[in-house]
């Protein structure tokens, strides 16, 4: 008998072992791994498992990393947000997908995969020798780590962006050396230039890549701002070298500011020097070191008098920013565009690899930003549109002969110019007098240190706005949206303002400009942002607010960090603040207003956390007794807008009803509707939320960090809202009286019946769509 026991005792413990994922790179249903149990690829190059950072650190997280390299070497994390505080376990589930789950098997991570009913419990993972971790059923792959990478790049991972549903793969830093969460730095693909890759902090540029993207190179980025470069020999895959980057001023976006250019010398001993035929903007910039200003053409180019044939070479440089591409062109039909559109300028010409006579031309329209002259490298050459005079030397004979025609021409007409000059000054004064009436209206008394006490709307001087921002300077820039850059500044009464600037390269411009003062001058509520004043002055546009100090409410609610500065009750009274100012608009303000760009990033919240509405540079009056309008210019947020307003431009109060709705269910989710394919397989955050309510789940639509300690009856009774406001018909929306109404009833009121909502992948070509820039008010780590 001794012998049987001790055969079923091992038996016992053998069954026990195979529980654990014996399959060293993969795992099947009833496995998992846990503690130092690893998964090792087939030729033992990389190992998941889970780790802590360092030897200090008590989180735990699932990761991928170089099997042959210390615990540093780091190159995927699944629960980058839900750090664990012990080894979990990771292993398939029920329905078939990879999860990790903590000690008490609660879910902390999941690949949330669509798996048919014939596929649950028939799924495995495996760890391929690429280090991608793939979700499969038979021949099919179902889900698979590198659509989903962290901060590393390798070899087989697409940096990836697709224009027409903004689905995007990019590269997150970590939070820092030692914590894999979710960082301020984060690495793709330019949406506005698909040539070139980006790195923001945040939503500023840090840096920007060349045109040319190398296809062998990898990138590991760690706070603060640090970026490894990883280059890999793409037959071995193997880990080469690493270099610190920025290593120059000249890395760092735009330092030397529009139209100059950025020379590199020794590490962070870079120089700038204003491009042919510019000059500095302000005289003393050089002896500050603050080049952030940039240069201005020194004469101006006028279409029609020859000169937008001059043009001036620059070699080997690394290509400015926004440029525009005319692909299949020749060198000369490349020359030739350019020359023969006055906007445009400077061009480029990248040659055809495929040895055909025809490459890559880029354009550019604006302000030249970003350019880097760089001799030690490989470049591109750019050609930059100059005034005749600036060419000297390099005037060609044809050049020479159109300059003495336009000179003896100029010569001839020249008493008639003096002649007419002062008629002509007289006239543009006048014009400009009159435009500047028609867009200020009531605002008068211009004093030079701001404006009088007493006026409807004070005129600001341009003298004391920059000197309330030290001449605009980036230490004092808090962020940038559509509109332009955003600075705080301190008035001579100590007295601390938001100034917003009209950027020349803005899509906005003297109508969204015209649009803000005559709305926000007459709008007066504690629950819309207050507009102090302005400044028309030598071509700026400038808008002064009341200074929010702690900034938007994106900052806080898609940080993982800041989101728990937002309890409950900040949530609700920032929720019900909200409606409070746009009921205002709609129904109690001395002008009906449609607001038409509702959305985080447009409310901002003052020192107590009270929320403030933004940003009516897109606002449309209404008549008292009218219901709704039509345009043919939709302008707004994809993903904020409701479904008759982006397909066919038909909008009225209940478009900003529906965007209130998607930003209450953002509030409580925490959730960012407009990255949502990131985190699930719903195409918006409404879907995502319909499909739990509808299923009875709807806690799990409360954010994990306020689920705990929020009145749940509450909450939920905000999502039904949130639903309701989202609905595909604008009729079955209610009013913001009835939302405001249905937030304070007590959980014994029933609520009406939600529809699933609506919502919009694609639009009717009629409708000409101009879109906000979804980070209008993001903004620094300092508050405005």
């Amino acid at each position: 008998m001794g012998w049987l026991l001790y055969y079923l005792v091992t038996v016992l413990l053998l069954s026990h072992i195979l529980s654990f994922c014996t399959c060293q790179d993969k795992i099947g249903p009833g496995q998992y791994i846990s503690g130092n149990l690893t998964m090792v690829s087939s030729l033992g190059t990389f190992s998941l498992g889970f780790f802590n950072p360092n030897e200090n650190s008590t989180k735990y997280f699932l990761g991928i990393r170089f099997n042959t390299f210390p615990n540093t070497a780091l190159v995927w994390v699944a629960n980058r947000e839900s750090p664990l505080d012990s080894p979990g376990f990771f292993m398939l589930s029920t329905d078939g997908n990879l999860v990790v789950l903590d000690q008490t098997r609660n879910l902390v991570w999941s690949t949330n995969a669509s798996i048919s009913a014939s596929a649950m419990n028939h799924t495995t993972g495996l760890l391929e020798d690429t280090g991608n971790l793939v979700l499969s059923f038979e021949e099919v792959t179902l889900w698979q780590s590198f659509d989903h990478p962290s901060d590393t790049l390798l070899p087989g991972i697409k940096i990836s962006l697709n224009k027409t549903t903004g689905q995007e793969r990019r590269l997150t830093s970590w939070a820092a050396l030692d914590d894999p969460q979710p960082g301020k730095f984060t690495f793709g693909i330019d949406p506005k230039v698909p040539l070139q890759v980006i790195i923001q902090k945040e939503t500023t540029t840090y840096y920007r890549s060349s045109v040319a993207i190398g296809k062998d190179t990898g990138a590991e980025f760690q706070n603060p701002g640090q970026l490894i470069l990883l280059l890999w020999q793409s037959s071995s895959k193997t880990w080469l070298e690493q270099a610190n980057l920025p290593s120059d001023n000249c890395d760092s976006y735009a330092h030397c500011g529009p139209n100059s250019a950025c020379s590199k010398g020794e590490p962070l001993s870079s120089s700038c020097e204003c491009l042919t035929g510019f000059t500095a903007k302000f005289p003393n910039q050089s002896a500050v070191g603050d080049w952030s200003s940039g240069c201005v053409t020194e004469k101006v180019l006028t279409c029609g008098n020859g000169i937008e044939g001059n043009f001036s070479k620059l070699e080997r440089v690394k290509l400015p920013d926004h440029s525009v591409l005319l692909d299949n062109r020749s060198m000369s039909a490349c020359d030739s565009e350019c020359r023969q559109n006055c906007s445009c300028t400077a061009y480029a010409y990248l040659n055809a690899t495929d040895g055909s006579n025809t490459g890559k031309c880029l354009a550019w329209f604006g302000e030249l930003l970003d350019l880097v002259e760089d001799k030690t490298i490989p470049a591109n050459d750019i050609h930059i549109r100059v005034h005749g005079s600036e060419l000297g030397k390099g005037l060609s004979v044809n050049s020479l002969k159109r300059t003495l025609v336009i000179a003896i021409v100029f010569a001839a007409v020249g008493l008639l110019t003096v002649t007419f000059g002062y008629f002509l000054w007289k006239k543009k004064l006048g014009k400009k007098g009159r435009i500047a009436g028609r867009m200020s209206e009531n605002i008068s008394n211009v004093s030079a240190g701001g404006g009088k006490k007493g006026t409807e709307l004070p005129l600001f001087s341009l003298r004391s706005i920059v000197a309330a921002t030290n001449n605009f300077s980036e230490k004092n820039k808090l962020g940038e949206g559509g509109f332009g850059p955003v600075y705080k500044g301190i008035l001579p009464e100590n007295q601390e303002v938001a100034i917003k600037r009209l950027s020349k390269k803005s899509g906005q411009g003297h109508h969204e400009f015209k649009n803000e003062l005559k709305l926000i001058a007459k709008l007066q509520h504690t629950n819309l942002v207050r507009l102090l004043g302005c400044c028309m002055e030598e071509d700026e546009m400038i808008l002064i607010y009341e200074y929010m100090s702690n900034r938007s409410l994106d900052k806080f609610l898609f940080d993982p960090f800041e989101k728990t500065k937002l309890d409950w009750n900040t949530r609700f009274r920032i929720i019900q603040g909200i409606a409070q100012g746009v009921l205002y608009i709609h129904k109690y303000s001395r002008l009906k207003i449609i607001h038409r760009d509702l959305k985080a990033s447009n409310v901002l919240l003052d020192g107590t956390m009270n929320p403030k509405v933004s940003d009516f540079g897109m606002a449309r009056i209404f008549d008292i007794n009218q219901i709704e309008a039509n345009t043919n210019k939709v302008v707004g947020t994809y993903g904020y807008m409701s479904p008759e307003y982006a397909l066919y431009g038909h909008f009225s109060e209940k478009l900003d009803v529906f965007s209130f709705g998607v930003l209450l269910l953002e509030i409580i989710s925490g959730k960012k509707n407009a990255s949502f394919y990131r985190f699930e397989n719903s195409l918006t955050l409404a879907q995502w939320v319909w499909e739990l309510w509808k299923e009875g789940r709807g806690v799990e639509i409360i954010d994990a960090t306020v689920r705990e300690t929020c009145r749940i009856h509450e909450a939920l009774r905000c999502i039904h809202v949130g639903l309701l406001c989202v609905q595909e018909a604008p009729a079955d929306r209610p009013t913001m009286s009835s939302v405001i109404h249905m937030l304070e009833v007590d959980e014994t009121t029933s609520l009406p019946p939600s529809k699933e909502p609506g919502f919009s992948t694609c639009r009717n070509s009629s409708p000409v769509t101009t879109y906000s820039n979804n980070v209008v008010t993001i903004t620094l780590p300092e508050p405005r």
